[in-house]
């Protein structure tokens, strides 16, 4: 298991090298450096999808264990939880715009 971890990691940089070498020629006579932008947008989008999903999951956790320890409380709970959902998903919207803009640059 540890030795195909290993060589599934080996492989991927012996390959990626020449990937990232045929980028830089076409970026150095293009004038730009669209393989970097690539990579950033895919950063960008990749954290703002992890940072989003955990504040939901952080949140909606919250949520339903305040409404498990007081079932009363749901129709006060609800309300809130939606609005946090709301602003936890806006910087993952707009971190996927942002990285939308930079890559279609």
């Amino acid at each position: 298991m540890r030795m195909s971890k290993f060589l599934v990691v080996a492989t991927t940089l012996l390959v990626s090298g020449a990937a990232f070498a045929e980028g830089a020629e076409g970026a150095a006579a293009a004038g730009g450096s669209s393989g970097l932008v690539a990579i950033g947008s895919a950063l960008a989008m990749g954290l703002a999808a992890i940072g989003a999903g955990g504040g939901q999951g952080r949140a909606a956790g919250s949520a339903l264990e305040g409404i498990a320890r007081n079932p009363g409380s749901k129709d006060a709970v609800f309300v809130p939880l939606l609005l946090s959902l709301a602003f936890i998903e806006f910087p993952a919207l707009l971190g996927f715009l942002i990285a939308f803009l930079w890559y279609s640059k």
